[in-house]
Parts: C-alpha cells; structure tokens; sequence
C-alpha cells in the first residue's frame, strides 16, 4: 500500500495506561506507573501541541461489552485515579482496544497508522518487558521507526525491563531515549 503521507510522520501511542490497578502484579507495577505518568502526561502534551496522533491502545479486561469510555471511567472510580487522570485521553485521542500483549495483535491500529501516514511510532506505558516489548517487535516487523523514551514506560521487573529496552534497540533498531529527547518533527 501507499502511505498518504509522509513516511516518517510520528504517533505517540500509549500502551495499557488506563487501567483500574485491581491485578495480580498490581502492588509491582504501581511504584513504576507513578514515576511515569508525569512524562508521558508531558509527552501527550507536546504531541497534541505538534498536531502528532495520540493513540491509546489498551487491554480491554475482558471486558469485551466495554468501549474506551467504559473504561475510562472505570479506571477513574477506582483507587488509583490520580494515575489516570493526568493521562487522560481528550476528544482528539483516537482509542484502540487490544485484547492481547501486542498493540497490533488483531487490532485496526496497522491500517490506523497507514491512513494517518505514520512511520514512526513512539511507544510508551506500561508494561516495558510485555506489551511495549511485543508491541515494538511487531511495529520493527511492519518496517514502522520505533522510539521508547526509557523513562516513559513502566515495568513490573526492572531487570527484565532493562533487558528489554536492550533487545529492543539491539533487535529491533529502536531509537531508546529520554522523554525530552524525543521529537515529534
């Protein structure tokens, strides 16, 4: 197919990040996300402010009645609110629910990117040694530009998430960097 658009037009695309916190490896992850939410809420802001797509691609629970406002909503009824809200996705936001660990698993977010005429993809949320791993290893196989700011992805295990960010810019050729040197040109 061919792109619309410049190839190497960039999205943010936030992996997993509403979420209610009621999981198995929950008490883990929490210290993590709260870290991280100041960057990507500032990373979102510089997006929205360089007209780049902001993409929410999360886990849908189960839930598979639920739309993205169920879950939203969901998310802010519970304890850990105030690790949504900074976060929160406004009415330009586009949303894609994924079942899987993958944010292109099954999901419209490969032809999402093709009519947006994106080639670049930056990655961030949680967690970074599952989802942001699988998602980076399927956006390297779709020939998609990978960033991952390091400290906008939160993990359960920071050696696995270590590990991970290694793999993926040994493996994958993915751009690993700080949130403030990530561009959005």
């Amino acid at each position: 197919m061919e792109r619309r658009a410049g190839p190497t037009r960039p999205a943010l695309i936030v992996v997993d990040m509403i979420n209610t916190y009621d999981h198995e490896d929950a008490e883990l992850l929490v210290p993590s996300v709260e870290r991280v939410v100041p960057v990507i809420a500032e990373l979102i802001g510089r997006a929205r402010d360089a007209d780049v797509p902001v993409i929410y691609a999360n886990d849908n629970f189960g839930l598979w009645r639920s739309h993205h406002g169920e879950l939203v909503e969901s998310a802010l009824a519970r304890p850990h609110a105030d690790l949504i809200e900074p976060i929160r996705p406004d009415d330009e936001s586009l949303f894609v629910v994924k079942a899987r660990h993958s944010v292109f698993f099954e999901t419209p977010l490969s032809y999402l990117l093709w009519s947006l005429g994106v080639g670049h993809v930056v990655l961030t949320g949680q967690v970074t040694e599952q989802c942001v791993l699988y998602s980076a290893l399927d956006a390297h196989i779709r020939h998609l530009e990978v960033t991952v700011p390091r400290d906008a992805v939160a993990s359960i295990h920071p050696h696995l998430a270590s590990a991970a960010l290694e793999m993926m810019e040994r493996n994958m050729g993915a751009r690993i960097n700080a949130a403030k040197e990530t561009e959005f040109t």
